[in-house]
């Protein structure tokens, strides 16, 4: 897979964990139906934000790792010129 495609997935991935981390919040901190669900409305809410932690974080690490390559390949480009 190309770069471009790979960055590309790993920013979708980030942004529907992000998502899923405001889901959670305002799940548990706005949402009337949710806190009338008791216990359960708590775990729903904590899976939205643990399952967005899970796809946001390394996501993160992993895009910052491409782009710290691409742009040392890019300056060991440019000093051979």
């Amino acid at each position: 897979m190309k770069d471009n495609t790979i960055i590309r997935i790993l920013k979708v991935t980030m942004t529907i964990g992000i998502c899923l981390i405001l889901l959670g919040v305002y799940f548990h901190l706005f949402n009337s139906h949710i806190e009338e669900m008791g216990i359960k409305g708590i775990i729903i809410s904590a899976a939205c934000v643990a399952i967005g932690m899970i796809l946001s974080l390394p996501t993160k690490m992993f895009l910052t790792f491409i782009l710290v390559n691409r742009e040392a390949e890019q300056n060991k480009h440019s000093n051979k010129s």
